[in-house]
């Protein structure tokens, strides 16, 4: 395992070296989860690519540090990651709350990111309502309490019947996620509005959503390709929020055949 402080709080990562040349594809996870959900992807990537993944505060093995927290953490949270192993010019994958993340380094550090895949997110995410409520309900009772709901929208009803012990673990992965962790995070993605800042982004990017994502929909995510110039769009079929496990190796040939179409697998 590989730690590092950054902003005051210990963040877990991992650093799987490539060939020299080439752009490091960095992966950001989504809330209430860590860089496990990545592990289907990254086993098809690796070799092609260096790769880093990392949890986010308040994720998986990091610290907690002080939430609530904005997106600006998250953001410069990432940002002295990639200092820190000195990394420039990474293709940035970022999924829900990730892909949030991903967009805010590109507008606070554009000289760290040579491209975005956008997976399961959007310019601006839920309302203040919902989160506000989500907030309450969890600081209440629980992760546990809202657990289902969650779920029904991560995955697909045939994830749900067809793998029933790979719902267990995710389930497991939800429900031990910090409840300070998870509702600061809440915060963030609450406060979060990248809807101008979508219109100035002159990186090459891709816009991927699964058919059936109750978090973020299809025709929500459709809008942010939309707000980015000439950004492309892509479905991925029978998968729902979290499609890098549900359907990895559709996710990957959509983004190979994005890095293939900018040669972002060498110099431009």
């Amino acid at each position: 395992m590989q730690f590092a402080h950054i902003n005051g709080v210990t963040l877990h990562y991992q650093l799987i070296g490539g060939p020299a040349g080439k752009p490091v594809l960095v992966f950001a996870n989504s809330l209430g989860t860590d860089f496990r959900i990545w592990r289907d992807v990254i086993v098809r990537l690796a070799g092609e690519f260096a790769i880093i993944t990392y949890d986010m505060r308040g994720h998986g093995l990091s610290d907690l540090g002080t939430p609530p927290y904005s997106i600006d953490d998250h953001t410069g949270d990432l940002a002295g990651l990639l200092d820190y192993l000195s990394v420039k010019d990474a293709i940035i994958c970022g999924l829900s709350v990730g892909g949030l993340v991903a967009q805010g380094l590109y507008a606070t550090r554009p000289e760290l990111v040579k491209a975005l895949i956008l997976c399961d997110t959007a310019h601006k995410i839920g309302t203040d309502e919902f989160w506000n409520a989500r907030i309450d309900a969890i600081s209440k009772d629980g992760i546990s309490s809202i657990v289902e709901t969650i779920l029904a929208r991560w995955f697909t009803p045939a994830f749900h019947s067809e793998r029933s012990n790979d719902l267990t673990g995710y389930r497991n992965m939800l429900v031990r996620q910090p409840v300070e962790g998870y509702t600061g995070t809440c915060a963030a993605l609450r406060d979060a509005d990248f809807t101008e800042a979508a219109k100035r982004i002159t990186v090459p990017a891709i816009c991927i959503v699964g058919d059936q994502d109750g978090s973020t929909p299809p025709d929500l995510v459709q809008e942010l390709a939309k707000l980015i110039p000439r950004a492309r769009y892509e479905v991925i079929k029978d998968a729902a929020h979290i499609p890098c496990v549900e359907q990895p190796e559709m996710l990957v040939a959509v983004m190979r055949a994005f890095i293939d179409e900018f040669k972002l697998g060498g110099q431009l």
